[in-house]
C-alpha cells in the first residue's frame, strides 16, 4: 500500500505564510501549496523552501502561485493573508479591509478544499474566524483560529525571562479573545509544578499579563513596519502537528462555542483537543467567579466585533 502524504495549502505567502511553509518542511509534515494573490512571491518563496530540501532532508513537494486550484485535495487550510497591523493600529481598524480579502479567499476555497480543514490566522482573529464559518459553512470541527497557542507562548517566555528558569518548567494558559481583553489565567500557571502566586508577587504578576495582552503591539512598534511572524506561524504548526499525526494534543484555540463556558455561536480561546478530524472536543475547565467574569468580557468583545463585521458586510 502506497501511503499518501498529507498536504497543506497556506494562503497568503507574507512573512507569517513563508514562514509558517519553513517550519512545515524542515519538520517534513506535509506537502506544501503557497498561494498568494502575487503569484510570483508564492512562487519564488516556494522554489527557495524547495531549494533547501536537499539540505534538510525534506522529501516534499512545494509548489507557489497564484491559482486557488492549487489548493485541491488539501487536508489543511491556513489562511494568513490580510493586511499587517501598523505602529497605532488596533485589531479592529483592521476589520472592514481584511473582511473583504477573507471574504474573496473563503468564497475561492469552497469548491477547491471541501473537506479540508480550516486554520484562520488573519486579524483580527475572532472575528475573521467567525466569517470563514459563515462562508465555508463547515461544521465546527473544521474550523478554528490560531490565537490562545501563540498568547499562551508569549505567556510562558515572560514568565520564564521573569524567573530565570528553563521554559519547559513553565505551564499557562490563555483564553478569551485574541487582543486587549485576552484572559491570561494566573491561577493555573505554574512553574516545575510550583504555582506562580507562590514565586513572584501580585503586582510581578499583573505585570506579566499586561505584558502578554499587548505582546502582538510591543512587537508591532520594535518592527515599525510590520507584525509578528516567526511565533505566530510555529503556533500555527504546533495545530498542524496535532492534527495531522492524530496527537490529541490539549491547546488553545479559537473554537465554535456550543453551550461550553454559558457561550453560544461565538468563536473564542479555549483548551481544544486536536485530533485528524480537526476539534475532537472543546475542554471546560473550572474557573472561579473572577475568572469567569473576565472570559464573559473578553467573549463580549468579541461579540461587538462580529456585530461590527456583519454591519460591514
Amino acid at each position: 500500500m502506497v501511503h499518501k502524504r498529507k498536504k497543506v495549502t497556506i494562503i497568503g505567502s507574507g512573512f507569517v505564510g513563508s514562514t509558517c511553509a519553513h517550519w512545515i518542511v524542515s519538520r517534513n509534515l506535509a506537502d506544501v501549496a503557497l498561494i498568494d494573490l502575487n503569484g510570483d512571491l508564492a512562487k519564488g518563496r516556494a522554489l527557495d523552501l524547495f531549494s533547501a530540501t536537499p539540505i534538510s532532508g525534506s522529501d516534499l513537494n512545494i509548489q507557489g502561485g497564484s491559482d486557488y486550484s492549487m489548493a485541491k485535495g488539501s487536508d489543511i487550510v491556513v489562511i494568513t493573508a490580510g493586511l499587517p497591523r501598523k505602529p497605532g493600529m488596533s485589531r479592529s481598524d483592521l476589520l472592514s479591509k481584511n473582511a473583504l480579502i477573507i471574504k474573496s479567499i473563503c468564497e475561492n476555497l469552497k469548491s477547491e478544499s471541501p473537506t479540508a480543514i480550516f486554520i484562520i490566522v488573519s486579524n483580527p482573529l475572532d472575528a475573521m474566524v467567525h466569517l470563514a464559518y459563515k462562508i465555508l459553512n463547515l461544521p465546527r470541527e473544521r474550523i478554528l483560529g490560531m490565537a490562545g497557542v501563540l498568547d499562551t507562548a508569549r505567556f510562558k517566555a515572560f514568565i520564564g525571562e521573569k524567573l530565570k528558569v528553563s521554559i519547559k518548567s513553565v505551564s499557562a494558559l490563555v483564553l478569551g479573545g485574541h487582543g486587549d481583553s485576552m484572559v491570561p489565567l494566573t491561577r493555573f500557571a505554574s512553574v516545575g509544578g510550583i504555582p506562580l502566586s507562590d514565586l513572584i508577587s501580585p503586582e510581578d504578576i499583573q505585570a506579566l499579563v499586561e505584558r502578554t495582552r499587548k505582546g502582538g503591539a510591543e512587537i508591532v512598534s520594535l518592527l515599525k513596519t510590520g507584525s509578528a511572524y516567526y511565533a505566530p506561524s510555529l503556533s500555527v504548526v504546533e495545530m498542524l502537528e496535532s492534527i495531522l499525526l492524530d496527537r490529541r494534543q490539549i491547546l488553545p484555540c479559537a473554537a465554535l462555542l456550543k453551550g461550553e463556558y454559558g457561550e453560544n455561536d461565538v468563536f473564542a480561546g479555549v483548551p481544544c483537543q486536536l485530533s485528524g478530524k480537526g476539534l475532537e472536543k472543546v475542554i471546560e475547565i473550572s474557573l472561579n467567579s473572577e475568572e469567569k467574569s473576565q472570559l464573559k468580557k473578553s467573549v463580549s468583545a468579541i461579540r461587538e466585533t462580529v456585530k461590527e463585521l456583519d454591519s460591514i458586510l
